[in-house]
């Protein structure tokens, strides 16, 4: 019947779905007077790759957005604002048996319900290696890799994805694990996701925003409905951490076509309310979307200065 109350059936609010962030960022930028939405990367036809042998035998290697600390750059610690400066614009590669410092204080994470104080929510390498140990994979490929968080799609279709799949291939990588953290982030990993997999590696993409790495068209997803920056678990719980990268493993293993999702059963906390506020701009007064318009354009202006400065 329709108006029935939906408490009486034990129904969850109806904002609490996947955030629709294709419709949030166009509306929230639009609204900042920057024109025409972006437009987002998208194919019908995707590629997939089967395992070629069992997991337990393959070479895995984690592909991340997150940037290594820059200590000359200003503030990338937890809670940090958005900083250009930060960023990167290559493609970059580290050795996996080494600690690392990375960060995301360069992209559009949930600043309100997140912070990014745990490297593990956002780069599952400490877990790949526990499950390199137990023996769930046959080993963690010699490094791991940066990928750009790119608007451009000719860049990353042309530059940034070729680099990375060269890269995969000269370590022998049977596999690879795509971690994203922005919504930009999660259009540049679906992209190398499918690039990889057209080169004979397979993929899964361990993702927040949902919509975007569908609409983009991947073989693999394994989807954490989690504020964005968390993509690899909850911070400062590794067991859910180890829950996810094994959720994506099985995903790996299991998926039986392209465009397969699936959805991690950990909730982010009780209540479902923190999906109301990412880029929604019902909620901003006139001078909130000022503000944020003209800090906006103080990092757009950092970051042409930085990409005119890049060689190449």
């Amino acid at each position: 019947m329709v108006g029935e109350r939906s408490d009486i059936f034990g129904f969850a609010p109806a904002h609490d779905a996947p955030i629709p962030y294709l419709q949030r960022v166009s509306t929230y930028y639009q609204a900042l007077g920057y024109g025409q939405p972006y437009a987002w990367a998208h194919y019908a036809a995707v590629p997939f790759q089967v395992l070629a042998k069992p997991l337990s035998e393959c070479r895995v290697t984690i592909i991340t957005t997150a940037a290594p600390y820059q200590p000359d750059k200003g503030d990338q610690g937890p809670g940090a604002p958005y900083n250009a400066a930060a960023k990167f614009y290559s493609v970059y590669s580290a050795d996996s048996g080494d600690e690392h410092d990375l960060r995301i204080a360069h992209v559009a994470i949930d600043r309100t319900h997140t912070t990014a104080d745990d490297l593990g929510s956002y780069f599952p390498l400490a877990a790949l290696r526990q499950a390199a140990i137990s023996g769930r994979l046959g080993s963690i490929a010699p490094r791991f890799h940066g990928l750009p968080t790119n608007r451009s799609h000719r860049v990353t279709l042309e530059v940034d994805c070729p680099e990375i799949v060269a890269r995969c291939r000269a370590d022998a990588v049977d596999a690879a694990i795509l971690v994203p953290n922005c919504p930009v982030c999660h259009q540049s990993v679906g992209l190398a996701a499918r690039a990889l997999e057209e080169n004979g590696i397979a993929t899964v993409v361990m993702g927040c925003a949902k919509d975007i790495v569908e609409y983009v068209g991947v073989p693999r997803l394994l989807f954490s409905d989690f504020p964005l920056g968390n993509s690899a678990g909850r911070p400062n719980d590794r067991s859910s951490q180890d829950v996810t990268l094994d959720l994506a493993l099985a995903t790996l293993e299991r998926a039986p076509a392209p465009r397969t999702t699936v959805q991690s059963p950990l909730i982010w906390s009780s209540s479902s309310d923190w999906k109301l506020d990412y880029c929604n701009i019902e909620r901003l007064s006139p001078d909130e979307i000022r503000q944020r318009r003209a800090a906006f354009d103080i990092q757009k202006e950092t970051a042409r200065a930085i990409r005119e400065q890049a060689p190449g």
